[in-house]
């Protein structure tokens, strides 16, 4: 008797996660604790920066700067590449995480292609070396040259009804190849446990405009729109969220696959990624080989049941190369304090959401650490003190420690005692952060970058942004007033 796909998955994930599939215990399988468990507010080294390379890093670039770890990039990258399978895997780079070209460049040499959200990104890409065909663009905003980058070897997934006309439209008649991206009715995001209600990391479920609506694949809208235009339909993708629950996922991976088996031409199953990253003690990290083992499972189950259709798999992971690769390194320019119930001892950064924005937008947790300004580890003190951390900009919701989850709430935080002109390292900024911020607001320059080597060299990556670059589009007609 042949086991079909869904019972063979069912069976997986309970043998790997236990029968019932509930939030509470999401993460008690398939997830691991993340080295920052071992980060106090004493430690004398922040996740990858000693006090002799954060000062070397701010000796180079200057302060603010964001700092990357070429070891823990080639790290995070062989753990997705050794991701389990069944027939063959592409990893693609969700690049918008951390679009610096260095970054790039080192995923595209290890073989990891791009996952670009829009054509500008399709564009930097290949500017980067990344050749036009290992690259897959899943964007909001169907580009007005979408055929340019099709014709030129770029892979698109349809993400609405209406791109998938706008597609089909143009190559009507010509079987050209499309992916299609569909919103399989659930999400997860970081911080929300609901599946179905909004939440700004959730991109999956009735409350998420990303994808084509399930239910227009089941009541034969868009089989009807491939079919009127001749499409050949080679790609079925879906993306649920950021910091997804790996039991979400896996199930997502069993509704991926009924897609599949609607269009006989599908040749890969784009799963997206999401996958948990601990940035702080106690939260756990995606175990990538215990949620692919039930996914590689279904796959095969899948090719079993359909004629031997061996399908590729395709992962989309941004946070989980980068996140825990980054630091944001800054000084302590003033502290300040207010007394009587409700006081707090602030301490003031030359960096605030111009650089790390999660924290005013999520109420995202980063981790800390107090390192001394001479770059001395000798230096580094004992005594710790509560602090409120918060940014440079004129704005009240400038804050690095809110409370968790709570963007409109600050929380104080055990650290080293600081002195101005210490260095505050900010791990966990390797993704969406230099990449997503409030860039220039009270016109400060954009941060530079820098690459921490395997020998603890530093070399740059980005130059410090000139105050000109930031107005010189702007034009001057002055005779009008």
């Amino acid at each position: 008797m042949r086991i079909s796909l869904a019972a063979t998955l069912l069976l997986s994930l309970n043998q790997s996660f236990g029968s019932a599939f509930t939030q509470s215990t999401a993460f008690s399988r398939g997830v691991t604790s993340p080295s920052t468990s071992q980060l106090s507010a004493n430690a004398d080294s922040s996740v990858f920066l000693t006090s002799e390379t954060a000062k070397a890093c701010v000796d180079l670039a200057g302060s603010p700067v964001y700092a990357y770890s070429l070891a823990k990039l080639e790290k995070a990258a062989d753990e997705c590449l050794a991701f389990p399978n069944a027939y063959g895997l592409t990893v693609r780079y969700a690049m918008k995480a951390c679009p610096n070209g260095s970054i790039l460049k080192f995923f595209n040499k290890k073989g990891i292609h791009i996952d670009a959200s829009s054509g500008f990104e399709v564009r930097r890409a290949m500017t980067m070396g990344v050749p036009a065909e290992n690259i897959s663009l899943s964007t909001q905003e169907l580009p007005a040259d979408f055929a340019e980058l099709v014709d030129m070897g770029v892979k698109v997934n349809a993400c609405s009804v209406s791109q998938l006309e706008r597609f089909g439209q143009h190559y009507a008649g010509t079987g050209q190849k499309v992916g299609i991206r569909v919103n399989p009715g659930v999400g997860s995001g970081g911080f929300s446990k609901s599946t179905t209600s909004f939440s700004k990391t959730n991109v999956g479920g009735p409350s998420s405009s990303f994808g084509i609506w399930y239910g227009l694949m089941d009541d034969g809208t868009v089989p009807g729109i491939v079919e009127k235009y001749g499409l050949t339909v080679e790609r079925i993708h879906t993306h649920i969220g950021s910091g997804s629950d790996p039991e979400i996922w896996q199930q997502v991976a069993t509704k991926s696959l009924s897609f599949c088996k609607m269009f006989p031409t599908v040749t890969a199953c784009n799963l997206g990624g999401g996958y948990k990253v601990g940035r702080n003690p106690g939260e756990p990290s995606t175990d990538l080989q215990e949620v692919g083992k039930p996914v590689t499972d279904a796959f095969r189950t899948f090719a079993e049941e359909n004629d031997g259709r061996e399908l590729r798999l395709e992962i989309e992971p941004g946070t989980f190369l980068v996140a825990m690769a980054g630091a944001l390194v800054s000084t302590v320019q003033d502290k300040v304090f207010t007394t009587g119930e409700g006081g707090h001892v602030f301490l003031k950064l030359d960096s605030g959401m111009t650089d790390v924005l999660r924290p005013s937008l999520y109420g995202a947790i980063h981790p800390m650490t107090i390192l001394p300004g001479t770059g001395k580890s000798e230096d580094v003190g004992s005594e710790e003190e509560s602090v409120v951390v918060v940014g440079h900009c004129c704005e009240s919701g400038d804050l690095m420690t809110p409370e968790s989850g709570l963007p409109e709430s600050l929380a104080e935080r055990a650290l080293r005692k600081a002195e101005i002109g210490d260095l505050l390292v900010m791990d966990g900024s390797g993704a969406y952060c230099a990449g997503m911020s409030t860039k220039n607001y009270n016109s400060f320059p954009e941060a530079p970058e820098v690459l921490v080597a395997k020998d603890g060299s530093v070399h740059l990556i980005r130059a410090r942004q000139p105050l000109e670059q930031i107005y010189q589009n702007e034009l001057d007609v002055e005779g009008v007033f």
